[in-house]
């Protein structure tokens, strides 16, 4: 499926859900000295994306439906514009509020989920996406299906697509690619 350049240039603000987007939905819990831990895996392409969206000067914001510190953690790590963890996974509501803040509409928004608590912002955002793994109720909601399931490269296919779908892919890597080789060379002189 092609992403229409057309309502991807309309993209100002990409919103990702976390269990099942970023991470494959495994938790690991655990109890280390008297506390509670729980662990996610994360994909490192994925990172990338979120990193290649960014500088192409697009928003990125996580809502999550469970509060964990490894979220903030890679949120801090990945330089998001906000990370929002709701216990009760009432993520329609901290959608609207984020976006009446920024003064976006619906239509300038992404979002990538997989399952029945994403739901309502699918249903009303503009580039409503949908990962492999997503539950087929999700999937019949959205208007672009990835290849890649969450925590497998999901988020950075979805980059990748977008991107190309603006025309920006090919500047944004580039740039990323000489920003590193210029940084190599600095250690070198």
């Amino acid at each position: 499926m092609t992403l229409d350049p057309t309502l991807a240039r309309r993209i100002r603000l990409v919103v990702l859900d976390v269990d099942g987007v970023l991470t494959d939905g495994g938790l690991y819990i655990g109890d280390v000295g008297g506390s509670p831990v729980e662990l996610k895996r994360y994909d490192i392409q994925d990172g990338l994306g979120v990193r290649f969206m960014r500088a192409a000067g697009l928003r990125v914001v996580i809502i999550t439906g469970r509060e964990s510190e490894s979220v903030r953690i890679r949120g801090e790590e990945l330089e998001v514009d906000a990370v929002i963890q709701d216990r009760h996974a009432r993520k329609l509501a901290a959608f609207l509020e984020l976006i009446d803040g920024d003064g976006l509409s619906p239509d300038e928004c992404a979002f990538v989920g997989d399952d029945f608590p994403d739901m309502g912002v699918l249903r009303i955002v503009g580039l409503p996406v949908a990962v492999a793994n997503a539950v087929a109720e999700v999937r019949d909601v959205c208007v672009l299906q990835l290849e890649n399931t969450g925590g497998r490269g999901a988020v950075r296919e979805f980059a990748e697509r977008l991107l190309k779908a603006r025309g920006e892919w090919e500047t944004v890597t580039e740039r990323y690619v000489a920003e590193r080789n210029a940084l190599a060379r600095e250690v070198e002189a």
